[in-house]
């Protein structure tokens, strides 16, 4: 097992290195701890069979990963997160969820996502294959950034599992059965999830797959000035009517979710200390604003205020 903590680095660069060893040893994302003085997080890092296996505490942080960041890997993985301790903040495929302690999501590296983790938080994470995974949960594109509630169904027994085979991982478990565990570990997820979230898997794979996989276009792309639906048709080569009828079971049209997501995303910079320096408007625009009127009147909309005095709220000492 592979283990590494933030403290045996100096304060002065603790979180440059830690994020340096995360990326490296793990998976490439942004650490941004919300108090770099006081910034303090551990990794262990092993695997069960055709799992990858990690154990992860730290104080109050943040953790994104971006399209760059997509760009420069090579890997395609899901990743269950059972929040452990503590709690967090999920955002990811256009869903923004809070987890509690025993609560899982799933999470898609090659879509964009970030996790604002509470100070003390600790969250195990569970990594397999698409082809692995989906022997056990069929399109597990519809589930990525959705909470699985732990008082729900068979949520307890997969966590209770999962908590118990990272204890044994822990000592050592013979190799050879490693596979064999692992396989049993994700049945007893894909059941808890079937269980819970049945309903929010579509009957159609097909149809499925092709709402996540505009999702993540868009989400990789939200940037863009230029993201239209049309846009968004042509590079997923189907019709602007077949796209409607892919966003149309969730009673939002393609248009409408751009503008949440880019206002979420907004909010979000605008609320985070880390981005003080940048103005309200460069915020808006680095996510495909192009009208700083525009920006303000869909930010009022949606949130009830105005994104100076949304920046103000947010930023006082609480």
């Amino acid at each position: 097992m592979e283990y590494y903590r933030s403290a045996d680095y100096p304060v002065a660069r603790r979180a440059a290195s830690w994020n340096s060893t995360y990326s490296s040893r793990f998976a490439q994302v942004t650490f941004q701890p919300s108090r770099e003085d006081v910034f303090d997080a551990e990794l262990r890092v092993t695997s069960l069979g055709f799992l990858g296996f990690a154990d992860v505490r730290t104080s109050g942080a943040s953790i994104e990963r971006t399209a760059a960041h997509i760009s420069e890997s090579k890997a395609h993985v899901f990743s269950f997160l059972l929040m452990a301790e503590g709690g967090a903040r999920f955002s990811h495929y256009g869903n923004e969820t809070r987890l509690d302690a025993g609560d899982f999501t799933l999470c898609d590296n090659a879509a964009p996502h970030r996790i604002e983790l509470d100070p003390n938080a600790r969250f195990l994470i569970l990594r397999a294959s698409p082809k692995m995974l989906k022997t056990h949960l069929p399109c597990p594109e519809q589930l990525c950034g959705l909470r699985l509630p732990a008082e729900l169904g068979l949520t307890s027994t997969a966590s209770a599992m999962a908590h118990s085979l990272w204890r044994k991982a822990e000592e050592g478990l013979p190799l050879e059965f490693g596979d064999r565990i692992a396989g049993h570990l994700l049945d007893v997820l894909g059941t808890a999830y079937s269980i819970s979230l049945g309903h929010k898997m579509t009957n159609s794979t097909v149809v499925g797959l092709r709402k996540a996989q505009a999702k993540q276009y868009i989400e990789a792309n939200l940037s863009d000035p230029d993201l239209t639906p049309g846009a968004v048709a042509d590079a997923m080569r189907i019709s602007p009517r077949y796209l409607r009828v892919l966003f149309a079971e969730d009673n939002e049209t393609t248009s409408a979710y751009i503008l949440r997501r880019r206002l979420e995303e907004c909010a979000s910079q605008i609320a985070n200390s880390a981005w003080r320096s940048l103005t309200v408007s460069e915020v808006a625009f680095s996510w495909g604003f192009n009208s700083a009127a525009h920006f303000a009147r869909a930010f009022r909309a949606k949130y009830g205020m105005a994104p100076s005095e949304y920046r103000r709220l947010q930023l006082r000492p609480h």
